[in-house]
Order: structure tokens, then sequence, then C-alpha cells
């Protein structure tokens, strides 16, 4: 993997364009495959786990290509049921297709999926609520196979708001002949992204952003012409912001979605900088130095979102005062953190709780990735540090993330790639 080279102090000004979202990009893609047609995503983003997901389409038998930013994808001679170890292990969300292939083929064969280094992240929740709308699972070391024995429409009850389980779920229930309803459902904006997808190509489904989804299912499969333009990527643009509030900056986003984002919002301006919202447009100015978010909890949409809880942690690590982080979703979510305190952070780690001691002498050192948000982190950290920041493992990053040097060298930053 590449490097990430950062020398940092320098204050970040500008107007950028948000991409679009990768959470929510990687879902639709994998529900390409239940139109027979063609699709197009416009303004896909050129991410490391797009390259992936379009290896998993064409493996599966999909017509594949670029024209220019939208990523066209024909499924119409679509017949496989296999992803290969190699493609599951690259990238976690390629379960995703469990719910499709299920849907479209009767049958799918994966492995158990990879992507970050998160801990235990199992698929309970995905397989119980499958197998109680007729498929069956047999697994044998790591492959999982699963066979259609039945299509039956029906309600269930998540244990908890699971993304991925609810999205599989919908792939997987809009063939599903009957009224299924998922209750306890996620309420992110990808999910409802994902239902504007399903309905344009010809399915129906209804309240998604709200505990309770309905999918009203039928048994043939569409096939029609549809372009979809994904949802702006709330994490990316909650990156960018944190730059600025690092950086004392002044940092205008275009094409963002204001209201997916207040959590994100309110933290930034709990630390003292200016938040100002006209439209798609958010601007950020940053204060001389961020004051210290007193407390951080991670929690499901509308709540404070895991994948930008290292992005504040980052912030955290230069502002006044201390601030403690309960990380809920997932385990070793603060993998970076011994990183942040060789820079010269108070960085205290017990379990799911951090507490950050933050310092406006952060140095620059050689610093390794470790995931993708976590190397963002690293990033952030750089920008705000003296001297020079050296990020290894730089792939990581390349997963969620258009370019990151190019997009914040737009901003001022001193940042390069070796």
């Amino acid at each position: 993997m590449s490097c990430i080279v950062v020398e940092g102090r320098r204050r970040l000004e500008g107007s950028i364009s948000v991409q679009t979202a990768k959470n929510g990009v990687l879902p639709v893609l994998a529900a390409t495959i239940l139109n027979t047609g063609v699709t197009v995503i416009e303004r896909c983003p050129k991410l490391s786990d797009v390259d992936v997901t379009i290896s998993v389409l064409e493996g599966l038998g999909c017509q594949v290509h670029w024209e220019g930013d939208d990523l066209v994808v024909d499924a119409s001679s679509a017949d496989g049921t296999a992803i290969s170890c190699e493609l599951m292990h690259k990238m976690r969300s390629s379960v995703i297709f469990l719910g499709s292939l299920l849907g479209k083929m009767g049958r799918a064969d994966i492995c158990l999926p990879g992507g970050c280094e998160l801990g235990a992240r199992p698929i309970d929740i995905h397989v119980n609520a499958l197998e109680k709308m007729g498929a069956k699972f047999t697994s044998e070391d790591e492959i999982i196979s699963c066979v259609v024995t039945r299509r039956t429409a029906c309600e269930l009850i998540l244990p908890k708001p699971s993304v991925g389980a609810t999205e599989n779920i919908m792939l997987f229930a809009v063939t599903c002949k009957g009224t299924t309803r998922i209750i306890n459902a996620a309420k992110e904006p990808e999910i409802s992204d994902l239902q504007d997808y399903l309905n344009a190509i010809g399915y129906r489904v209804k309240g998604a952003g709200s505990p309770v989804i309905e999918i009203e299912g039928k048994s043939e499969l569409p096939a029609t012409y549809v372009r979809h333009r994904p949802i702006p990527d709330r994490i990316a643009a909650a990156t960018w912001l944190c730059a600025g509030a690092m950086t004392g900056g002044t940092v205008e986003l275009r094409s963002a979605r204001p209201d997916h984002m207040k959590a994100a919002l309110d933290a930034l301006k709990e630390s003292g900088s200016m938040i100002h919202v006209q439209g798609d447009r958010i601007t950020l100015i940053g204060p001389p130095r961020p004051k210290a978010i007193p407390r951080l909890k991670t929690s499901p949409f509308p709540g404070f979102p895991t994948d930008a809880q290292p992005l504040f942690f980052a912030l955290a690590s230069v502002s006044k005062g201390r601030t403690f982080i309960e990380e809920t979703m997932f385990e070793n979510r603060f993998s970076f953190g011994p990183d942040l305190a060789r820079m010269g952070a108070g960085v205290f780690i017990r379990g799911k709780f951090a507490a950050i001691d933050g310092t406006s002498e952060l140095k620059g050192q050689s610093v390794v990735a470790k995931d993708l948000r976590g190397g963002a982190a690293l990033v952030l950290a750089g920008l705000a540090a003296e001297g020079q920041t050296i990020i290894d493992q730089a792939g990581y990053i390349d997963r969620g993330y258009e370019h990151i040097e190019k997009t914040l060298a737009l901003l001022g930053a001193s940042i390069w790639r070796t």
C-alpha cells in the first residue's frame, strides 16, 4: 500500500463538492442485479470498495463500465451465485449481495465478510431473518451456502437496527410475494437511498427512515433503464468539516445534505465552530483552538455516527480540555489511539471507552492506518500537527475517500502520496 505525507499547521480554506456516499452506493450496486435491465449510477465515487464491487458484479455475469463519472451496470446476463472468498475478504459490505442473490437466483455461496479490522461483526441477524423468509443456510469452514426453499413474506422484528440486515431483508423481500414488514429497521439515510432505487426500478417499498419498513414483493423481476444519483456522503462531509475545525480554517461544502448530519454539526458547534447552512451548502468557520466536547456516544441514526467517531477523536486530540467517547457499535474502533498518543495527545482507552486530553502541540510522526476511518483520523491529526506526518497503509483510506490528498490540497493542505 502507498503512504500519505502531510506537512501540518496550514489553515485550510476553500470550497469543495461532497462525493456521493460510499455506504449508499454499495447496497445500490448490489441491488442492480434485481433489475434485468440497465442501471446508471450517476457520479459514482471511484473508491477501492467500488472497484471490488465491480469485480463481484462482473463475476456474477454483469456487464459493467464507466462513462465519465457515471457507472453503468447491465445485469441482463447475470447468472452467477458465488462470490469468491478473495473478494469477500476485501470488503465486508459484499455480504449485501446475499439478499439480492437469493432474490434473483434463489441461491448464494459466499464467505464470511472482511474489510476493516473492527472486531467481531457477525451476520446472525441477517441469517435469522432470511431463514424466516424461506432461506436455508449451511456452512463449512468459512463458506456459507444458502438456498431458497420458499419465499415467505412476513413480519420481522430485529433485535437491533442493523443497517446491513435491513438492506439484505429489503433486497430479498422485494421478490417474496406479499407484504414483508421490518420492525426496528435501521433509519440511516442510506436505507432511504436504497428504497428510492428499488422503487425506481419497479418495486414497492415504503417507510425507510422510520422504524418500520414495508415491502410489497412480487415474483417477476423488472427490466428497465434507470438513472440513480446516490445521496452525498455524510461521513466524508464530516471529515472535511473536522479538517477545517482542527486548523482554524473556513471550509464550504457544496452538494451536502445538512439534514443527514445534525449530530455531527451539533458536535462541531459545541467545539466552538460556527456553522452556516444554506440549502445544500454548509460553511464552517473554525475557532483558533477547538473546545473539548465533554461526551460523545455513538448510536444508530439519527444519533452520533460510529463512522464519524474517529474523526472527532482526532478533533479531541487538539481541543482544549478532556473528551470522553463511548463507542457502542464496533469493537477495536480506537486502534488509531496509540498513534495519536505518540503524536502528543493524552489518550486513555479501556474497552469501549476512551478519554482524550487535547494538546496544542501535536507533533508529526510516522503512523499506520489500520482501518478506513482511523486512517482518516490520522490524516486529520497530521493536518494540525507540527512537522511532517507519514501515514502508512493508506490503501485503507482509499476504501472510502476519492483521492483524499487531492481534496485536502484543494483546501490548501500540504499533502501528497508516495
